[in-house]
């Protein structure tokens, strides 16, 4: 067999890193594309893909096993045109085939294997195929030689089967259509879905369900947000019990994967998920989007109860994106990897190589007494702390995960350490051994592509992050990320936002969710900044969000394009999972920008991307909480909470006394308002030419009535009529924690 060792494929010329890890495989592997689709048209071979994502451990168990054999690319190449697909990248192709991978297989996972007619019609899938026959159970190599014999043989009735498989997608996306008149219920579904995370919560360690078990982030925020909406008395939604046992379950799962494994406590930031039911042993890569909504839950968690425990790890997160995915000018890359060399000059990486310890290293890093309580917090053993159970690749032997297996406070008196002397002695030691890490052991591959999306998401809970702890240099990361995306990531005569930035953006154009979540973050950083361009900004996004996602004929928001005909269906995320649906989101957006501007089509589309999601609200609301937090928005309406004072004019000093202590008036209104979390409140500062004074009649008003007034005032405005105006501290303290 002629050797392909030194081949160079096509994925040479990508910026994906997941596609450049694949570029020397001796596979001949295509980006998504024509020139792919028409190899495969003019050749009538089927095509084989391959969806997957940087730090994906199996795809890179997968990629050595299989892609990277002489033996299994000539089958591959003889026999298919291979494509590889950055999941992060094309999430419109990712979500299509994964459909029918999970409506034929039952499960579904990366990497995805998907084996297509030249049409790009699917015909058989998997997820992670083992290169030989184990088990009873074909293996990649097995597999792809029947799927070629049966092509040369049967290429017609494949070509029918894919067809009916693409009407079976079909069939199933119509079946989870509206099909009701009735008025659908937000707070019925609302205890439905309290009532589901009730009877899963895992009252031991948190969180829902067994083992493996994620953050989830959606479920927690809809319990923080069902929590809000129902404490009160004065509500009619007032649920005591619930409104308080929806509470703990978020504390308790947040204190856990707080002290768990799935923390670095060394690195900062979270692993991606937990292995086992404690949420000690973690998958132990880290993603961008995890940090930013768990910032985003703990701020919460943080303005709800004032305890310093969720601060702390709020900003812990901070500290690691801003140290470890900051891009220079701005803007946070994706992930890093689970998987790193042991040491220089080792050939195989292993998982969680970068992150855990053996007992002797810390012994040889730390003084022997604050060594003695450093093992004893963080439960270090001899021989390491994961069971065999728990390693069952065996990549983990006798290494500790960092764990708080006690309190400071009772690894302090076991050793009789004052307690504060115990707290700086393990922070020093946390110091120490982080700066061993980044010295001498090699880091793990970083996902270095800034994606829209979860910019958008990071730039939400960076906004919100500064409202409650008022750190300038936290709106800094915030405003820099905004400018980064506007520079680099917006087409501003086109109005359309790109997907990605490597080395230099990316020619593919953003999707709804990248929109959706965007938009979200500028809404954010407007409230944070009282400045008027991301509010501008955000609705021209909202517009052309509209035009090219919304389904004018059913509601809710189509993942890509009505043009990109790269994929044989357009679909909706239906599903809230390690993100938020866009749709989720783009509820969200339209009830804020609707309320804001006054725009009765907004809302309308609101309502109608609820009801296009009925089947699933009615049926296993659980699976899209992000939905249910939106609608409940969209029920209870805006709380708009207005600033409006004198402002500095051409002839008047703004150094002067008065417009100094009025300026120092309008903070310690900002932050009494920003203190508490409110679900459905929306802050805004108004001027007699800015753009809501402009477009909002109700706004204009105030501003107008305002124009001779040498005070400053906060209007609370609610079903488009506002309250009396608070002149004092006092009053808009007690109107905030009504």
């Amino acid at each position: 067999m002629t050797s392909l060792s030194n081949h160079k494929n096509r994925l040479w010329k990508e910026k994906s890193p997941y596609l450049l890890q694949h570029a020397n495989n001796p596979v001949d592997w295509y980006p998504w594309g024509e020139e792919a689709f028409e190899k495969a048209k003019q050749e009538q071979k089927p095509i084989f893909i391959s969806i997957g994502y940087s730090t994906c451990h199996w795809c890179h168990v997968m990629e050595h096993e299989s892609f990277e054999s002489e033996e299994t690319a000539k089958l591959m190449n003889d026999s298919f045109v291979n494509i590889k697909v950055d999941r992060e990248e094309n999430p419109g192709v990712d979500k299509f085939y994964m459909t029918y991978l999970q409506m034929t297989t039952g499960s579904g996972g990366w990497p995805m294997s998907v084996f297509l007619t030249p049409e790009r019609y699917p015909f058989f899938g998997g997820t992670y195929f083992p290169p030989k026959d184990r088990l009873g159970k074909p293996g990649f190599q097995t597999i792809v030689s029947r799927l070629a014999q049966l092509w040369k043989s049967q290429a017609d009735k494949i070509r029918s089967d894919s067809k009916s498989s693409l009407k079976d997608i079909k069939d199933y996306i119509e079946a989870k259509l509206p099909s009701s008149s009735k008025e659908l219920d937000p707070w019925k579904i609302a205890e439905a879905t309290y009532d589901y995370f009730e009877k899963v919560f895992d009252s031991t360690y948190g969180g829902f369900g067994e083992a493996p078990k994620f953050p989830t982030p959606v479920q927690l925020l809809f319990l923080l947000d069902y929590h809000m909406y129902t404490k009160n008395e004065s509500s009619e939604h007032y649920r005591n019990n619930k409104a308080q046992n929806a509470l703990e379950m978020v504390l308790k799962t947040l204190k856990n994967i707080g002290i768990g494994g799935i923390h670095d406590h060394v690195g900062g930031g979270f692993h991606r998920y937990s292995t086992d039911r404690m949420w000690h042993v973690p998958h132990f890569e880290k993603m961008l989007y995890d940090q930013a909504q768990l910032l985003s839950v703990y701020t919460k968690a943080f303005q709800i109860t004032n305890d310093s425990i969720y601060s702390d790890i709020a900003k812990d997160i901070i500290l690691y994106v801003s140290q470890n995915l900051l891009h220079e000018e701005g803007g946070f890359y994706s992930a890093e990897d689970a998987d790193s060399y042991p040491k220089n000059g080792d050939s195989k990486k292993l998982e969680g190589a970068f992150c855990t310890w053996e007992l002797d290293e810390i012994d040889g890093l730390l003084e022997p007494k604050i060594s003695e309580l450093f093992k004893r917090h963080f439960g270090v053993k001899e021989g390491g702390n994961v069971t065999d159970e728990q390693d069952p690749q065996k990549e983990l032997e006798n290494k500790n995960i960092l764990m708080e297996q006690e309190t400071i406070d009772q690894s302090a008196s076991a050793l009789s350490i004052p307690v504060e002397s115990a707290k700086t002695l393990i922070a020093d030691a946390k110091d120490t051994l982080r700066n061993y890490r980044l010295s001498v052991r090699p880091r793990p591959d970083k996902d270095d592509k800034i994606l829209t999306c979860w910019n958008g998401l990071i730039l939400s809970a960076l906004s919100q992050a500064y409202l409650v702890f008022h750190d300038k240099s936290i709106l800094k990361l915030a405003t820099d990320t905004a400018y980064f995306i506007k520079k680099e990531l917006y087409i501003e005569e086109k109005n359309i936002l790109l997907r990605s930035y490597r080395e230099g953006p990316s020619t593919i154009e953003g999707f709804s969710d990248d929109y959706s979540f965007f938009i979200q973050g500028l809404l954010d950083l407007y409230e944070a900044t009282f400045d008027d361009q991301w509010l501008q900004w955000s609705y021209a996004l909202q517009e052309k969000q509209n035009e090219l996602f919304y389904d004018n004929e059913k509601g809710g928001y189509f993942n890509i394009s009505e043009k990109d005909t790269s994929v044989p269906m357009r679909l909706k995320e239906d599903q809230d999972g390690s993100e938020p649906t866009a749709n989720s989101v783009s509820l969200r957006n339209l009830i804020r920008l609707g309320t804001v501007f006054e725009i009765p089509g907004y809302f309308e589309k609101a309502k109608q991307t609820a009801e296009s999601f009925r089947l699933i609200l009615t049926q296993f609301p659980y699976a899209i909480p992000a939905v249910l937090s939106s609608f409940l928005l969209f029920s209870e309406g805006l709380k708009e909470i207005i600033i409006v004072g004198p402002t500095v004019g051409d002839d008047t000093p703004s150094s002067s006394s008065h417009f100094s202590s009025l300026s120092e008036k309008k903070q310690r209104f900002e932050a009494i308002i920003a203190r508490p979390f409110i679900p459905n409140k929306f802050v805004a500062s108004l001027t007699p030419d800015g753009i809501l004074a402009k477009k909002n009649p109700l706004f204009e008003e105030i501003v107008t009535r305002h124009k001779n007034s040498d005070d400053v005032a906060v209007y609370v405005c609610e079903n488009f009529t506002c309250r009396q105006p608070i002149f004092t501290e006092e009053e808009l303290e007690k109107t905030m924690y009504i």
